[in-house]
């Protein structure tokens, strides 16, 4: 997929950049960016052939969120519409949520309001150490309501109250403290700090990559019962039998790189 906006590019290892290109807007979206990110999101679930997925954007920013002129637009629309566009914003990201793909944000600049719902989204994220933060919709009378599922899941209740409450800006560093990111670099370390992670990313199985991303969904926040203890014991049971597992089984003891992982 190639578009003025966004654009997805797939390498010979399987690892795919899906980019935000709208650098005089700060990679703002609006609607229709929010449509292309989700087919971009659901064509690389399904493409057996891609590995990894890196969320990245072009320009000095990764995204200041909803563009001004997308918010005047729906200032104008009925609760109707309003509430159809929601759910368009929300499909995009419980897609991004559960692709089947290890995903990567790559964050550069400023991230604000619905963008970090987009880095909450992604499995792991690596942030330059210039780096801004904010939960800004309530310094313009909204609140952060379809991002709020991954945002609570990456920062936790206790720091939600804070930022979803204030609106305040926040450096890298706390993003890290608080769990919204994984690392943070130097800007000029952040491209390789990003293929370090993919690398780790190729080494892996990638059905078991697919399924430890599933077994985090039901296991998270779960009550330890019978019936979670018995389908833990189901999945790991169906993995030892399947072929990648068997393949990472047998290289391991032949002591041997196993056939995913390339030259």
């Amino acid at each position: 997929m190639s578009d003025k906006t966004v654009s997805t590019t797939i390498d010979a290892r399987g690892v795919a950049t899906v980019t935000l290109n709208n650098p005089d807007k700060r990679n703002a979206f609006d609607d229709a960016i929010i449509r292309q990110l989700r087919e971009a999101f659901e064509g690389l679930g399904a493409d057996e052939a891609v590995r990894v997925v890196v969320l990245a954007s072009t320009g000095k920013h990764f995204s200041a969120g909803a563009d001004l002129g997308y918010m005047q637009r729906m200032a104008h629309y009925d609760y109707g519409h309003n509430l159809r566009d929601a759910e368009g914003l929300a499909g995009m990201l419980r897609t991004l949520y559960e692709l089947p793909k290890p995903s990567i944000a790559r964050v550069q600049g400023a991230a604000f309001g619905g963008a970090v719902g987009l880095v909450s989204c992604c499995d792991m994220a690596v942030a330059e150490s210039g780096a801004i933060f904010s939960l800004s919709e309530v310094r313009i009378g909204m609140v952060p309501a379809t991002i709020s599922p991954y945002v609570i899941r990456a920062i936790g209740e206790r720091q939600a109250r804070r930022w979803f409450l204030t609106g305040e800006r926040f450096d890298a560093r706390r993003a890290q403290a608080m769990g919204l990111v994984h690392e943070v670099v130097a800007a000029d370390a952040l491209d390789q700090a990003v293929e370090d992670l993919v690398a780790a990313l190729l080494q892996s199985g990638p059905a078991a990559v697919a399924a430890a991303k599933d077994l985090i969904s039901a296991v998270a926040g779960a009550p330890i019962s019978a019936e979670l203890v018995e389908d833990t014991c189901a999945r790991i049971a169906h993995i030892r039998v399947s072929e990648e597992g068997q393949e990472g089984l047998k290289a391991f003891l032949e002591k041997r790189s196993p056939n995913w992982v390339g030259d």
